[in-house]
């Protein structure tokens, strides 16, 4: 096989597909000859973790939107690799809500034992894809060496995800509020607003983990405004939910039903964009942050032209697995072991899926409709199948007990869906639990 594959992104993405392929070589299959460019200095993506804002120390646009003692907000039962278990990995059951340190040591537990890392050419940005005659000519700039590559690639796979553009709205008296304003993406360490009033913009899952932080870590009040409707949990006695933001006067925060707050500091949680500003827009994909994305194929074929894939692109309850499924898909297309039908079943198929997403009634549904979807994947590949049923269990579950208790919830455990062992409780609950570290987490 002559192939040549172009993955963009080293994230939990791009990593399951750089473990697709060396699935397959292990299985003694001939597989493409594969190049990732990661633009960071090392790979995880959003889970490595940096201490930079705004521009990164080359001078581009900082990708991390990761924050320090950022817990898991979903239960690690639901995300588990079906190749490559928590046990496996650490020895032992461990809970169901790791902080970001033991998860990014999960995912770089699986992809040392497949030993890709040598695939990956790190500092180095996609600066342009461009369709060519049989494929895509790519130039991408290596930041370290200050040189720039054109290469030619029968495929390329898109894996940047869509959680590091943020979407930045303005309200009147921003200029001259006389505070922070920040959105989630440059949030780092909820000790910053120790003893703070802050007013967070959105009710998304980073504002709602971000004002959980911020109130874990001391801060003295946190309000959140929403735009549809409030959040509605249990909230503890220094958190409000008002109605939209108006305009800021000073350090005053207006809102629209005539109210008005005193606030230290503005944090927008106001959302992503998908934003690939390496691609013409004959490439480019262009979607709404949902779960059956627009012009995706199985969710993860370009229609515009079915060479180019893209992966991670839905809105997400299911993360690492369906990554996975998606990946191993994308590797069995490019292989030719899947057969791709022509343009127009291709269009009708993303078509029908957003019309599925739009019938369904709640939350539930959602993950349902997640679930099946990845299965789906699966059940087309050779990836390790798994029982998709339990995994929705464990996403139930978590609804119900952050409903029951939003800042408890994370002091629950679940039962993996791979190994049918069930989480041990942490030694010590969320709240108190103010060390991330992987040492102190591992802790017995």
């Amino acid at each position: 096989m002559t192939k040549r594959v172009c993955i963009i992104g080293a994230g939990p993405s791009g990593l399951a597909q750089l473990r697709a392929f060396q699935s397959a070589a292990e299985k003694g299959a001939e597989v493409p000859e594969v190049v990732c460019y990661e633009k960071q200095g090392d790979w995880g993506g959003l889970w490595n973790y940096t201490w930079r804002t705004g521009v990164d120390e080359h001078g581009n646009p900082c990708h991390g939107s990761m924050y320090r003692y950022l817990w898991s907000n979903g239960p690690k039962e639901g995300l588990e690799f079906a190749d490559y278990t928590f046990e496996e990995h650490f020895g032992k059951a461990i809970a169901s809500y790791p902080p970001r340190a033991v998860l990014m040591d999960y995912i770089e537990g699986r992809v040392k034992k497949a030993g890709v890392r040598d695939k990956i050419r790190f500092n180095t940005i996609a600066r342009d894809v461009r369709a060519v005659d049989g494929g895509f000519e790519v130039t991408a700039r290596d930041c370290v060496a200050d040189t720039e590559s054109v290469e030619v690639f029968d495929h390329v796979i898109v894996a940047t995800g869509h959680f590091s553009v943020p979407n930045v709205p303005h309200y009147p008296g921003f200029e001259t509020f006389n505070g922070r304003i920040m959105h989630a993406h440059d949030f780092r360490d909820a000790r910053e607003f120790e003893g703070k009033d802050i007013l967070i913009l959105g009710t998304s899952y980073s504002a709602e983990d971000i004002g959980s932080q911020c109130w874990k870590y001391g801060c003295k009040s946190v309000t959140v405004a929403h735009r549809t409707a409030p959040m509605g949990y249990d909230w503890p006695d220094n958190w409000a939910e008002v109605p939209a933001l108006k305009e800021v006067q000073g350090k005053t925060a207006h809102f629209i039903d005539g109210t008005s707050r005193e606030v230290d500091a503005i944090i927008l949680c106001t959302g992503y964009k998908h934003h690939f500003p390496f691609m013409p827009d004959s490439l480019r994909l262009k979607t709404a942050n949902r779960l059956a994305a627009a012009d995706l194929y199985k969710g993860v074929v370009y229609t515009g032209n079915p060479d180019l894939f893209y992966l991670g692109m839905q809105d997400q309850w299911y993360t690492f697995n369906m990554f996975d499924a998606q990946a191993w898909w994308v590797r069995d297309a490019i292989m030719g072991r899947i057969d791709l039908p022509d343009a127009a079943a291709m269009e009708a198929d993303w078509k029908a899926r957003e019309a599925a997403e739009d019938a369904l009634e709640d939350d539930y549904a959602c993950i349902a409709y997640q679930g099946a979807y990845t299965m789906e994947l699966i059940e087309e590949t050779d990836y390790p199948s798994f029982d998709i049923e339990a995994a929705n269990q464990a996403f139930y579950e978590w609804k119900k007990h952050k409903k029951k208790g939003i800042m408890e919830f994370r002091d629950h455990g679940y039962t993996s869906p791979m190994t049918g062992t069930k989480a041990p409780a942490h030694h010590t609950i969320w709240k108190e639990a103010l060390d991330d570290s992987l040492e102190s987490y591992l802790k017995v």
